[in-house]
């Protein structure tokens, strides 16, 4: 065991819920960004109606979230170290609720946009101190299990996602969406309070000082190995983003599945990730994480090459989606490993080592949905090429910036 996860053995942790009920609350805080984005995607074109805007218009209602979600996580993370997790935690998801309030009942495409930026701010809380809490309370391969379990809830959330929109728009308004919302932040909000004890003692917190913040984030990225992992589990975020943003049309108008067809495929894909957290949670304490994660990234890459093939060459339907289900099933090997190697090492300031994790996720995703679009909608090869250039480059990058750690034992327990 390294010196550090020595001392923060030493130190008395607070006691803890049932490992699957605490798996299930952080995994759902941390599913936040996904569910927000994806779920009202489907209801775009109804809201240009709607609210007399235009489409060009209503996609800064994606971008303010986006923004919003970096620099709420900037800030929140820093924060946390200094007054603890609860207090932010609490005060994010209050602000969630409150937004999406806001949402449902906004006349215009401005309001809406001022209300997705406050929503994300509030569900930037909930992302970045749910891997925090995760550090605090755990290190070692133990650490790597529990982000592995979490999987069963946060794996699901940007796949499951844009099915539910889909089917709340069939009962109700675009507005029903950010009643579901609403509700699902209120619950948590509840849930958070009633089960989650304050992981961090005051003797661990750091003041939180603009120029030490800022110190903390130039030493996170001066990091080789840090900005390794989170770039490499960025790039897989990205390819994720991708298939969600491109894989309704590659396989409905494409390739002609029924749209309960593409449900099934899409299911299918989400339970994929789950199994693949799982069985990476059996393997975690046989193998090291980092031999695991470079399987996971070799088998994205084989996948993403093997859909950019199947598109190239106008394979038959099962061609592409056996790769497709390897890459998007080792989001479930990757993402647990990618996470859990870089928090590491940054046990005293996890809340901002957490954000930069987060932010370098969704910054880099933001980038796949307007590089898929650049290829039009009339053929797979623009998803194939994006998904597999990020997961080749994901491999790439964990290949060359970061190397393995003599303290990462397999023997590392749980505080």
């Amino acid at each position: 065991m390294s010196a550090t996860d020595t001392e923060l053995t030493a130190t008395k942790a607070p006691a803890k819920p049932g490992t699957l009920r605490y798996a299930l609350i952080l995994g759902g805080l941390s599913a936040f960004g996904p569910l927000s984005i994806d779920m009202y995607l489907p209801a775009l074109p109804q809201m240009t109606g709607a609210l007399h805007s235009t489409n060009g218009t209503l996609q800064l209602t994606l971008t303010g979230f986006i923004i919003g979600l970096a620099l709420g996580q900037l800030i929140i993370g820093p924060l946390s170290d200094a007054l603890g997790r609860r207090r932010p935690l609490l005060t994010g998801l209050g602000l969630y609720a409150v937004a999406s309030v806001l949402c449902a009942v906004s006349p215009s495409a401005e309001m809406l946009i001022a209300a997705r930026l406050l929503q994300a701010v509030g569900a930037a809380a909930g992302i970045v101190i749910a891997r925090a809490i995760v550090r605090d309370l755990y290190s070692g391969t133990a650490m790597t299990k529990f982000f592995s379990m979490m999987m069963l809830v946060s794996g699901l959330g940007p796949i499951l996602a844009p099915v539910l929109g889909g089917q709340i728009l069939r009962l109700i308004s675009w507005r029903g969406v950010f009643v579901v919302l609403t509700v699902f932040g209120v619950l948590l909000l509840i849930t958070a309070a009633l089960a989650l004890p304050e992981p961090l003692p005051a003797e661990r917190r750091r003041p939180a000082r603009l120029g030490a913040t800022l110190r903390t984030y130039g030493n996170l990225l001066a990091d080789r190995s840090f900005f390794g992992y989170a770039f490499a589990g960025g790039l897989m975020f990205a390819g994720l983003f991708a298939y969600v943003s491109a894989s309704s049309f590659v396989l409905q108008d494409v390739y002609g599945l029924s749209p309960q067809g593409f449900s099934l495929v899409f299911g299918a894909n989400g339970v994929g990730i789950v199994l693949a957290g799982q069985i990476n949670g059996r393997l975690v304490g046989r193998f090291p994480e980092r031999r695991l994660l470079a399987t996971g990234l070799v088998v994205s890459a084989l996948g993403g090459l093997g859909v950019l093939l199947a598109a190239l060459f106008t394979l038959p339907l099962v061609a592409l989606l056996v790769p497709l289900l390897l890459l998007v099933s080792s989001i479930g090997l990757v993402m647990p490993n990618a996470s859990s190697l870089a928090l590491a090492e940054h046990p005293h300031n996890a809340g901002s080592a957490s954000a930069l994790l987060g932010v370098m996720q969704f910054v880099v995703g933001g980038f796949a949905t307007p590089l898929v679009s650049i290829g039009g909608e009339s053929s797979a090869v623009p998803m194939g090429t994006v998904m597999a250039g990020f997961a080749v480059a994901a491999l790439v990058i964990f290949a060359t910036m970061t190397r393995a750690r003599q303290d990462r034992l397999p023997a590392a327990a749980a505080r």
